[in-house]
């Protein structure tokens, strides 16, 4: 029995490892782009997490009086970008992160507890590097495709909100609210798939992170 579960536990190891090179052209390219256009000589800013902050393909333009890097990976989970910490966040020296984890791990079926003791493991390294620097966690955001997942993804966010009243250096962008129309879903804000936003859904979330970049 023992020999069976230690079986299991290399096999699932090695999945995870597996899952997570698969990131890493994608990782590799981000870093490439980054590099290229990164000033050392300015306070950076980035945003990082999974496909809502890929496509925001425009983040730069939104804040132009900062240096924005977005370093997002479409598909990836909390446990990715633990993984790729150190080329996607951490060489660029950022004095504030904001993150957007979480929505594709509720949707593989990973419970907020896990989420959120992978969460509290980015942040350490980050606190650890780079003490002084802010982060901002995004919440969950609600879609059309997912919307029978609301009440997993509410509890991450209360989660989320938990975790930032209890640490100064962390903050708690809710963008869940403005994306609903009472109490359902607006449907206007997202692309096709039911699941990415279109414009409007980032000037929606553009207004609800500006009063963390005074």
């Amino acid at each position: 029995m023992i020999k069976y579960a230690i079986i299991l536990l290399i096999a699932f190891i090695s999945f995870q490892a597996i899952a997570q090179n698969n990131f890493q052209n994608e990782v590799d390219d981000i870093v490439h782009r980054n590099d290229s256009i990164w000033d050392n000589s300015k306070e950076t800013i980035v945003f990082t997490g999974s496909s809502s902050i890929r496509f925001w393909t425009d983040v730069q333009e939104r804040f132009p009086q900062y240096q924005v890097l977005n370093s997002g990976f479409g598909g990836s989970q909390t446990s990715d970008l633990l993984y790729h910490l150190d080329n996607l966040v951490l060489r660029y020296q950022p004095v504030k992160v904001f993150i957007y984890e979480g929505d594709n791990d509720i949707f593989a079926k990973i419970r907020p507890r896990s989420i959120i003791q992978t969460t509290e493991q980015v942040i350490q390294q980050i606190q650890n590097k780079l003490p002084s620097s802010e982060i901002v966690l995004i919440s969950a955001k609600p879609s059309i495709s997912r919307w029978k997942l609301k009440g997993k993804y509410k509890r991450l966010n209360k989660r989320f909100s938990k975790m930032a009243i209890s640490n100064p250096h962390i903050k708690y962008a809710n963008v869940w609210d403005i994306m609903l129309n009472g109490r359902k879903v607006r449907t206007d804000i997202f692309i096709e798939d039911g699941l990415h936003m279109n414009t409007l859904g980032y000037d929606l979330w553009y207004e609800r992170i500006k009063p963390f970049l005074p």
